[in-house]
């Protein structure tokens, strides 16, 4: 449902002309879960390694920001986090990271969009999305049924 929104707001913007969504059956595997406490410590290790890199090459920190349409402070255009999970995946990849093994997925839950009552702890748009690194983790594809 979320990811119709989503692709209907694109089309009210003009960015395109028709709404659609795929669905897919995901087989996570080895997942970089940032729902896990210590994958968020890896994306801390990360990060300070990503800001030491930066450092030397004399370059700004992408940051995380706002979009011109979007509610205050849900920082959807996230060009920090991008970078830092980039900068993960290099990492491994350069055996640099203790001996972690690449990561196959990335889930994220995604907090944005008002409280649906007063005094909530949730809020109405909230939704998780998954990075596929391994397309042999996509084991199928199909239309969602609508509404």
């Amino acid at each position: 449902m979320r990811a119709m929104e989503w692709a209907e707001a694109r089309v009210r913007l003009g960015k395109y002309k028709e709404a659609f969504v795929v669905g897919a059956i995901i087989d996570l595997r080895n997942c970089l879960n940032l729902l896990e406490r210590e994958n968020l410590e890896l994306l801390s290790i990360a990060h300070a390694s990503f800001v030491r890199i930066q450092a030397a090459a004399g370059g700004d920190l992408p940051e995380n920001k706002d979009i011109s349409t979007g509610k205050p402070g849900d920082k959807l255009l996230r060009f920090l986090d991008c970078a830092v999970i980039k900068n993960l995946h290099s990492m491994i990849e350069e055996d640099e990271a203790d001996g972690v093994e690449p990561f196959d997925t990335v889930r994220g839950m995604f907090v944005e969009g008002g409280k649906p009552y007063d005094g909530s702890g949730f809020n109405l748009l909230t939704h998780t999305q998954i990075a596929v690194i391994n397309e042999d983790c996509i084991r199928g594809i199909f239309l969602p049924r609508p509404g």
